[in-house]
């Protein structure tokens, strides 16, 4: 996210990813759009199993083709990344056709059913061809500002489906960006595994009324689905049957993201001057190594998903979002800030024989350490240890241990009243 100052405003710039189903296309355009995810995905492939590593050498093997100029820049752009960023092996065969952003174009016009149309690029002169989107209601108004040029569109992406085609557009913005205020609730979550999302207030360093959304459902959705389309796969079973149950999979973690991050923000707003603190995980993928299984199993949760939900939802409502070094969050005491112990997943215990807190419920522990290490002079947490950008209260916010004076009062939440 970005900042930037209009007058005396301060503005941000915010990033969604609008989506819009196609309205069924004629016999001759559902043939062109087959034609154009066949050729783009040949290219892909082929520049993919070249070892090609560099815009060049991709540029080398997609001139032949038969695409437009923003499919092949597209794939300029992502086969390096794929071997660079995403230490890929082999390509699955449902890649979208990407375009970057010269390439869009839509129209709108109220005397239609679809009020929106969107102009399919295609090779060669005079062969672009318009079909109706049929759009999200709540994303009408970022449409607007697309055609109205008030948004910039970043890259776009066609996906086809069994049934339908669905296009996904990603848009910049500009909000107005939420003040912190000088004494600020810090509300720190956290997102793991057994509890999908733990919310942690904390008032005067003190953690106050928990929240907790639990993971169950969302674990068992996932390992469901993961043997199901296994089975479907080792059966040979018909490929329109395999995206029906991956459809519905997605679609039921979809609907779990969107409630998780909407009760988020809710449990928020219900303290004075909120500022949600979440942990950067953008390199999470890339650190985990925790075996196959377990990085399959973690892999495959959409982390950035959900926070990045709790962001655009946050600010909407006009609560500010900050971004905190994740290092033992899960692993310190958030009272006195050493080193503990988990005697089982949801048990926290402090192996410091001068704290107050003796067993505490893990997740809401790391949640208080999130919520802590917002730093009130608006600096972001090192990510590095042993780096200068520490506190100006003198405490190291990366280190195990920390300086801030423990409270003596007695209002630990207790794990009993959590492990239903």
């Amino acid at each position: 996210m970005c900042f930037g100052v209009v007058g005396l405003s301060v503005t941000a710039t915010a990033m969604k990813t609008l989506e819009a189903t196609l309205a069924p296309p004629t016999a001759h355009k559902e043939q062109r759009l087959q034609r154009t995810v066949a050729t783009y995905r040949r290219a892909l492939s082929d520049a993919f199993e070249s070892g090609a590593n560099t815009q060049t050498a991709v540029n080398d093997v997609v001139t032949p083709y038969t695409l437009t100029s923003y499919a092949k820049d597209a794939l300029k752009n992502y086969v390096p990344q794929l071997r660079d960023t995403y230490n890929a092996s082999e390509l699955e065969d449902d890649h979208p056709v990407r375009f970057t952003n010269r390439g869009f174009r839509i129209d709108h016009s109220d005397d239609r059913t679809h009020e929106f149309c969107w102009r399919v690029p295609q090779a060669g002169r005079g062969n672009a061809f318009w079909i109706p989107l049929r759009i999200n209601p709540e994303q009408e108004s970022l449409w607007f500002d697309l055609f109205d040029e008030d948004a910039t569109v970043g890259e776009f992406r066609l996906q086809q489906h069994r049934t339908n085609w669905v296009l996904h557009v990603t848009v910049e913005y500009e909000v107005a960006e939420p003040e912190t205020s000088d004494d600020p609730t810090r509300i720190g979550f956290d997102i793991g595994e057994s509890k999908l999302l733990t919310g942690c207030a904390c008032q005067n360093d003190t953690p106050t009324q928990p929240y907790i959304y639990d993971g169950g459902r969302a674990r068992a959705l996932r390992k469901e689905m993961y043997t199901t389309l296994k089975r479907l796969q080792e059966r040979d079973a018909a490929e329109w049957r395999v995206d029906e149950r991956f459809d519905h999979y997605q679609n039921a973690l979809t609907d779990i993201v969107e409630k998780a991050s909407r009760q988020a923000v809710e449990y928020a707003r219900q303290f004075e001057n909120p500022v949600i603190v979440l942990e950067d995980l953008s390199y999470i993928r890339e650190h985990l190594d925790y075996g196959k299984w377990m990085n399959r199993r973690l892999h495959n949760w959409a982390f950035a998903r959900l926070t990045g939900r709790i962001e655009d939802k946050a600010l909407d409502a006009g609560i500010p979002v900050r971004f905190v070094n994740p290092a033992y969050t899960s692993q310190t005491c958030h009272a006195c800030g050493h080193l503990g112990s988990r005697s089982s997943q949801a048990a926290f215990r402090c192996t410091n024989t001068e704290c107050w807190v003796t067993e505490y419920q893990a997740d809401i522990n790391a949640a208080a350490n999130i919520a802590g290490r917002l730093n009130p002079w608006g600096e972001r947490c090192a990510l590095k240890p042993h780096t200068n950008d520490s506190p100006q209260d003198g405490s190291a916010c990366d280190s195990t241990t920390g300086h801030r004076e423990q409270s003596r009062q007695s209002r630990q939440t207790t794990l009993v009243a959590f492990q239903s």
